[in-house]
């Protein structure tokens, strides 16, 4: 009886390693991808801002124009 349960306990720890190593691993999945989307984003208001810059240009050319 004891052996069955000792060999239970250790398939659950083997079984609970696994998890850990799937879990860390995800997790650090998840962080590049927040660092990936961190990117993203900048690159993202950079463009913004020089859309931005480029209709204001445009616009004021466009009034300005005799």
């Amino acid at each position: 009886m004891s052996s069955n349960l000792e060999a239970r306990v250790a398939k659950i720890e083997g079984i609970l390693e696994q998890m850990d190593k799937r879990l860390t691993r995800v997790e650090n999945e998840i962080t590049h991808l927040r660092e990936e989307i961190r990117r993203v984003e900048s690159r993202l208001w950079w463009i913004v801002g020089i859309l931005i810059t480029m209709w204001i240009s445009i616009i004021t050319t466009i009034l300005l124009k005799p």
